[in-house]
């Protein structure tokens, strides 16, 4: 495991809880992937490139105003692939609280992130 790698990913953490959209993209190769979990197409949405990272981080933020993730826990394997596991939480506009458990798939190369591929599970009622 890879000291570097997993202050990487506990850097982009705490850029997700601070909703620091530059200290993310800094974090970002210039052709990063990020892929959803929920959108039109079986991977979720794919969003290509620093641009489209701009556009859709700071959806999760307008959602959910005061969006953070805890009790994450960070894994490097070989061949720059990662995950983290944490727990989302977060109150709508409506006042609605969402509570999930979810799993980030991770790329690393040259020391920063070329891939995040989202899965999360949510609780129903």
């Amino acid at each position: 495991m890879s000291d570097a790698e997993t202050a990487l990913l506990r850097a982009f953490a705490e850029a997700w809880n601070r909703h620091d959209l530059e200290g993310l993209l800094a974090l970002c190769t210039e052709d990063c992937v990020f892929e959803t979990a929920a959108g039109p197409l079986a991977c979720g949405a794919r969003h290509v490139g620093k641009q489209a990272l701009r556009e859709a981080f700071p959806a999760a933020w307008r959602r959910w105003p005061d969006a953070r993730w805890e009790e994450a826990t960070h894994v490097v394997a070989p061949g720059g692939r990662a995950f983290s596991e944490w727990t989302f939480r977060g109150t709508d506009a409506q006042g609605v609280v969402t509570e999930l458990r979810g799993v980030d798939l991770f790329e690393i190369r040259d020391g920063l992130i070329a891939r995040k591929d989202t899965y999360r599970k949510q609780r129903v009622a």
